[in-house]
């Protein structure tokens, strides 16, 4: 077996102690058991097999992509594995784990102000693509980045909950997982209910994004999510401290605001059974004041 068939077929596990409805199941996905650590793995994978298959790069070719974390330490393994050099470009208060396991892997790192957002540092990859000769993934508009939700975890959710999950929630980053999770239990069953989280207004939420016109992914299609529920900055915070202390789930902030959105949800149901997806690892915000 190869690292890269290790990607996906993560586990689905109950949350016990958080949910307050006893009729209603709140599964996470422990997307922190890819190998990368995250649930960009499959994305990262997906989009350079495909660009490989279709002969848009070829080993040995310069790739640039602008990242807030997660999506680069995907990128930098999966690229290194299979032959090509990944530059990624970040905004610089992202944490040192994450700087150091896309270095640790072989990528050049390029830092932004964080002042200027994840915003500038696309505009800067863009940049580089066109007047460097750099190949740009561009997650953002690449449909091999939802189509890997639709190919792999998708089908997952509807496997290990028998075709019994009733809802769906996902943090809405690039958007790739919920657009591709949504349109794949859409054909299986078009009254699950597909809801996404956004920050408040002025919360930052590392993996969370509330975009703005110009900036939103042209992979998102409103569409396909039903309901969108927004998540502060403290929410967040205070539910993933919680999936650590009550759940035994080490996990970043952006699982905190999805299982909030959950809990929440639970609370208006009659009865249902509810999957959010657990986005990555909490190891890799422990420089942070997450856990403090």
């Amino acid at each position: 077996m190869k690292l890269i068939d290790l990607i996906g077929n993560t586990p689905l596990v109950e949350a016990v102690k958080i949910p307050t409805n006893p009729r209603v199941k709140i599964f996470c996905k422990l997307e922190g058991q890819n190998p990368g650590g995250s649930v960009k793995d499959r994305a990262a994978y997906n989009m350079i097999k495909c660009a490989l298959e279709r002969g848009d790069i070829k080993p040995g070719d310069r790739l640039v992509e602008a990242t807030s974390g997660n999506t680069g330490i995907a990128l930098a393994m999966v690229a290194n594995i299979l032959g090509l050099k990944m530059t990624l470009i970040m905004p610089d208060n992202s944490t040192r784990e994450r700087i150091l396991s896309m270095e640790a892997y072989g990528a050049k790192v390029i830092l932004t102000p964080a002042e200027r957002t994840i915003e500038y540092s696309r505009e800067l990859a863009d940049k580089m693509a066109a007047e460097e000769g750099y190949f740009m993934l561009d997650q953002f508009s690449n449909p091999d980045n939802y189509m890997a939700h639709y190919y792999s975890t998708g089908p997952e959710i509807w496997k290990d909950t028998e075709g019994k999950v009733t809802h769906f929630v996902s943090a809405m980053g690039t958007t790739g997982t919920i657009m591709g999770v949504s349109k794949y239990l859409k054909e299986k069953n078009p009254s699950i209910q597909i809801v996404g989280t956004q920050p408040t207004d002025g919360s930052q939420i590392p993996g969370i994004r509330r975009w703005t016109p110009e900036f939103l992914p042209r992979i998102f299609d409103a569409t396909r999510v039903d309901r969108v529920i927004d998540v502060s900055q403290e929410a967040a915070t205070n539910m993933t401290r919680r999936m650590a202390k009550e759940e035994g789930i080490l996990a970043g902030m952006s699982s905190g605001g999805a299982l909030y959105a959950a809990l929440r949800l639970s609370e208006e149901l009659e009865s249902g059974t509810i999957v959010c997806i657990t986005c990555d690892r909490g190891d890799r915000y422990l420089s942070s004041d997450l856990f403090g």
